[in-house]
């Protein structure tokens, strides 16, 4: 069973985990996408706070950021490739497409603001890629609004598995970053970080897009 489909199933209620290849789980964090978790508000909201023009949510999962921004009268598009997420933001009111994120995506070069929130740095195992893709998308000055791990996390690569209780999902790659590690995120990206602070827990930092990339594989910094 693919990842996308057991996130699917999580996304409709169904428990759901995440296991490391060294045996550890930890459990999916599907009531803060769907914006049940209060506590998460607030960093909900500094993620969004500064978004005061297009704004693209990478990994939108079922859209609770994309809708916060459409409240303020903030244009704004979610992308995910996941059906399940993108029905479900859809069914808030808010535009989604169900994309991978390294095709061609509408008003590349023209965002103000990309969001890779709920660890989605990480998506395909390589924070370089993923942030230099979002710079593709960015007008030039544009800004990454991004969630990082704890301090002390470093830059690690490693395949993970979704599964329910009854189901296992294939193994795919991703990875996590500290915040700690953000400048030199940032740099070997073509951004540089405004600003970067810890939000009930969570760590968020605003990096500035310089219309260029130096993309290297993240490998370098695997730890």
């Amino acid at each position: 069973m693919s990842g996308i489909d057991i996130f699917d199933l999580a996304l409709t209620g169904e428990d759901c985990w995440v296991r490391d290849t060294d045996g550890r789980r930890h459990r999916l964090r599907t009531r803060r996408w769907l914006g049940f978790d209060a506590a998460d508000s607030r960093a909900d909201t500094a993620l969004t706070c500064c978004c005061d023009g297009p704004t693209v949510d990478l990994g939108c999962g079922p859209g609770r950021l994309v809708t916060a921004l459409l409240r303020r009268g903030v244009i704004a598009l979610g992308v995910d490739i996941s059906p399940m997420a993108v029905a479900a933001t859809r069914f808030r009111g808010a535009p989604a497409l169900r994309r991978d994120l390294f095709e061609p995506l509408p008003g590349s070069g023209r965002w103000s603001y990309a969001i890779l929130a709920d660890g989605n740095i990480g998506i395909g195992g390589d924070p370089v890629r993923i942030l230099s893709r979002a710079g593709e998308l960015l007008a030039r000055d544009g800004i990454a609004v991004v969630e990082f791990a704890r301090p002390g996390t470093g830059v690690v690569s490693h395949p993970i598995r979704l599964e329910t209780r009854t189901r296992v999902g294939e193994w795919f790659p991703w990875a996590r970053v500290g915040v700690d590690r953000a400048e030199d995120l940032a740099a070997a990206a073509g951004f540089r970080v405004l600003a970067a602070m810890e939000v009930s827990g969570r760590y968020i930092g605003w990096l500035r897009w310089g219309g260029h990339s130096m993309h290297t594989t993240s490998n370098r910094w695997a730890s």
